[in-house]
């Protein structure tokens, strides 16, 4: 016998080896569409998806997140690509924590999902500058999402960065990865519309881009009724069963069904009920709709600065069914997943045939499935008042107002959208056996300012070109001479000084004392400050300090967008008439002290002169530093820091932001809610006349057994000895 010349252990290694080709072309899938569905592996499938934000939670929060989006019923999991996260300087990029997209997608195809990824690279999102990174706004020559060639460049090499790292990884379906899905731009009808010509010429780009990536999967492109072939055309909104896809032969998806509605300082919650949103999702179904993705499964966090809009809360909870603190809100969760088995039930005759359509009264409707022996039904009463009773199939149904009843097999109702048979819960925020201890405060120096690395200027600058969003804090600092004669000085009545701002907040001190404040809103920008102000004889330091509340995310070329204090600066009541100080010679300071002290930091330098007194934390000082340590609470509920005792600032622990806090009081209609018809957001208001966010998430993973650092910044002047660490638990009602 002729003996072979390759040895056990090589023949060992080439039939792993095989295997492992096996084993891959066995999980590689191809995904196609045709004009009912997505086909994976040549099989149309009804998609549920939810979005899931990876820089809006923390890594240790992300598998028990998609685990239960699981478990409630979804197939997919769809994030935003943030670029300002991932590239926040040219050519630096992170991808560490919280931004660590890879261990994402990995997780999700762990838990058995599938992930759409939707690069943009402009999301929108209510994120700061709508994903873009600032610097991107002084490449020279650029114009945002338009047919502008360095924005092309910038775009495209970021585009190709992201899809790059995705093949390397091997997460695409054509490479055996859970990637079923990317979209490129997002949202950009609106914008098509305004900018005609170009804007076609753009989104032509963008597609030629997007499918020269050779990803081997579909790409979409959301509300954008233009997307040229082969990219199908998809809705966002409340409802979408209106909507229909530019070609016969692209399927009809529904990439935002919004869960809720974000939050802004000085608004109140937005609630949507479940009844509500399960009769949308229905509709849309029996309409042929095959895809689905809530915005949001789980809305989390905006820590940091990374809330744009701008005045959006760092609550980015959006009354998903996830809530931001990752646990499951009932019965939005349960409700929905009923649905969800409904639908499944449903998927052989809603993916084979075309649905027929019945009246069955003046506000009720049958859509019919039936090919093969399968059969299913979607009974509606479109009637936002009344129930109805009808007759289908020879049986009787009961509607209730504004609701769908679907029938797996054309005859038994298995689930009605406004039939909740899940159990309520609520949420409490309850004390832990944490304590803050040995509150120290720090004084920004207010004084001194202008003594350190500042800039001058005739005039007044635009904000974020001074800062480049390096912080929120920008200082503007002038001086005015006053004559001994004038009449205020002897008993006259004070001249009041006027300040025009394009946003987003003020702050006035004059000779080093707070003088006042003034706030815009998210609908108006533009404010004015006016308020009398103390002088003296001589000279007189005016000292304003502008705020940034996270940058514009929407709008046409929103890098256009001015911020800061633009004039006119007026003194007015002085003798000799009104004093225009907006051309004269104006000192920049970007930031604050300590910022530049890097007071957050754990590892901060122990010279710095903190105040140790227990009258410390009992006045209320503007622009104010606290700290005080605190051992991590036992147990494992969910934390969070209320604030309600404070005003305005930022807040850290261990050196991480938790976000922007800011107790403004939430202005809003908080009468009874009613799920039946057609929902807004000035429907189903909560926590009006009470701060709109008094809770700031802490995650657990961030804090240490033992002496973590809390760090506050105060604004306006709060009691920083009555802040307390809660935890969240839920209680079943």
């Amino acid at each position: 016998m002729e003996t072979s010349s390759v040895s056990k252990p090589a023949m060992a290694w080439f039939f792993l080896m095989a295997m492992l080709l096996v084993g891959t072309e066995l999980i590689q899938c191809t995904v196609t569409y045709d004009n009912k569905a997505i086909l994976i592996n040549g099989q149309r499938r009804i998609l549920l998806s939810g979005s899931i934000h990876y820089p809006r939670s923390t890594p240790d929060m992300w598998e028990d997140l998609i685990q239960k989006a699981k478990d409630g019923g979804l197939d997919v999991i769809d994030t935003y690509v943030f670029w300002n996260a991932h590239e926040p300087s040219p050519g630096n990029y992170n991808f560490e924590g919280r931004n660590n997209l890879v261990r994402f997608i990995k997780t999700v195809q762990r838990v058995g999902l599938y992930v759409h990824l939707r690069i943009g690279p402009y999301v929108c999102a209510e994120w700061n500058f709508g994903g873009f990174p600032v610097w991107l706004k002084y490449v020279p020559g650029i114009s945002f999402r338009t047919d502008n060639g360095p924005f092309k460049a910038a775009m495209q090499g970021f585009t190709q960065k992201i899809v790059q790292m995705m093949k390397n990884e091997k997460l695409f379906a054509s490479q055996g990865g859970p990637i079923i899905l990317s979209q490129i731009e997002n949202e950009y009808g609106p914008e098509s519309k305004a900018l005609g010509a170009a804007g076609q010429a753009y989104i032509n780009w963008a597609t030629k881009l997007a499918v020269g990536l050779d990803t081997g999967v579909p790409w979409v492109m959301c509300k954008e009724d233009d997307a040229p072939d082969p990219i199908i055309n998809t809705c966002n909104g409340f409802y979408c069963d209106a909507f229909s896809p530019n070609k016969p032969y692209k399927p009809t998806m529904w990439t935002e069904a919004w869960s809720g509605w974000f939050s802004e300082f000085g608004g109140p919650v937005h609630q949507r009920p479940v009844q509500d949103l399960a009769f949308a999702v229905a509709r849309f179904i029996q309409k042929g709709g095959s895809f689905i993705n809530y915005y949001m499964y789980h809305g989390g966090t905006n820590f940091g600065r990374t809330a744009g809009g701008p005045f959006i809360t760092t609550s980015y909870d959006y009354d998903a069914p996830l809530d931001e603190y990752g646990l499951i809100r009932q019965p939005k969760y349960g409700h929905l997943k009923e649905l969800h088995k409904a639908i499944k039930q449903c998927e052989p005759a809603l993916v084979s045939s075309d649905p027929t359509l019945t009246s069955l009264g003046t506000y009720q409707q049958v859509h019919v499935f039936s090919s093969k022996g399968s059969c299913a039904a979607f009974i509606a009463n479109y009637n936002s008042k009344s129930a109805a009773r009808v007759t289908y199939n020879g049986r009787h149904y009961n509607l209730p107002p504004w609701s769908i009843s679907i029938l797996p097999d054309c005859k038994n109702e298995v689930y009605n959208t406004a039939k909740v048979q899940v159990q309520h819960s609520q949420t409490k925020m309850l004390p832990t056996d944490s304590k803050f201890l040995s509150w120290e405060t720090y004084d920004e120096d207010i004084f001194s300012l202008g003594e350190g690395s500042t800039m001058t200027a005739a005039g007044l600058l635009e904000q974020i070109n001074v800062t480049r969003d390096r912080s929120d804090y920008l200082w503007y600092m002038t001086s005015v001479d006053i004559s001994s004669s004038e009449s205020f000085l002897h008993g006259g009545q004070k001249p009041t000084l006027s300040v025009e701002s394009a946003g987003h907040a003020l702050h006035v001190f004059i000779n080093g004392q707070l003088s006042g404040s003034a706030f815009g809103t998210r609908e108006s920008r533009q404010f004015t400050f006016t308020g009398p102000v103390n002088l003296r004889a001589g000279t007189n330091k005016i000292a304003l300090l502008s705020l940034a509340v996270g940058l514009p995310n929407v709008g046409l070329h929103f890098e256009r967008w001015e911020t800061g204090i633009r004039g006119p600066v007026l003194l007015q009541g002085l003798e000799h008439g009104n004093k225009d100080l907006s051309w004269q010679k104006w000192s920049y300071q970007v930031g604050l002290k300590g910022e530049a002290m890097n007071l957050v930091s754990p590892n901060e330098d122990s010279s710095v002169d903190w105040t140790r007194r227990s009258q410390a934390t009992q006045g209320q000082q503007s622009l104010t530093w606290y700290k005080a340590y605190f051992n991590a609470p036992t147990g494992n509920e969910p934390l969070a820091l209320d604030l309600r005792s404070m005003g305005k600032g930022q807040a850290w622990i261990n050196g991480q932001s938790i976000g922007r806090y800011w107790m403004a009081y939430a202005k809003g209609d908080c009468s009874d809610c009613s799920y039946s018809g057609t929902y807004r957001p000035t429907k189903c208001q909560r926590r009006c006349g009470r701060p709109t966010q008094r809770w700031y998430h802490v995650p657990r993973s961030w804090l240490k057994p033992t002496k973590n650092l809390l760090v506050v910044f105060e604004e306006l002047g709060g009691d920083a000895s009555q802040i307390s660490l809660v935890k969240r638990s839920v209680i079943n009602a």
